[in-house]
């Protein structure tokens, strides 16, 4: 089965870059038909589908968050990283990583990480 962990900094300062990293264990990244997704939550806004990468290597943004964001992927070592530059404290949240098989959804897909909280601050 599928497991998804996301890693990364947890507090970021205002105008810098977020990276976070996103490894998979059970299943290549670039097999079948998924979309490899990145997905925010925050008590003011509640869930942002943020992009997601395709088993083939492309990529779809959130048209809100295209200029900030890009995701990328490294298949050697089977993980996808997201980053979202010039943060600001509005991108505090909870990211979460998933596997989807549609882009967006509104929700939470069932197969994803357990989340990691961010903060931005100075």
């Amino acid at each position: 089965q599928v497991q998804l962990q996301e890693s990364g900094p947890g507090l970021v300062k205002p105008s810098q870059t977020l990276s976070l990293t996103c490894t998979v264990s059970g299943g290549s990244i670039t097999t079948n038909a998924y979309y490899w997704s990145w997905i925010r939550q925050s008590p003011g806004k509640g869930l942002e589908w943020m992009g997601a990468i395709a088993s083939g290597g492309s990529t779809y943004y959130n048209p809100s968050r295209k200029s900030r964001t890009s995701i990328s992927r490294d298949t050697s070592k089977n993980q996808f990283t997201l980053q979202l530059s010039s943060v600001t404290p509005e991108d505090a949240a909870v990211y979460y990583c998933a596997r989807d098989w549609q882009l967006g959804g509104g929700r939470l897909p069932p197969f994803r990480g357990q989340g990691t909280q961010v903060t931005v601050s100075s």
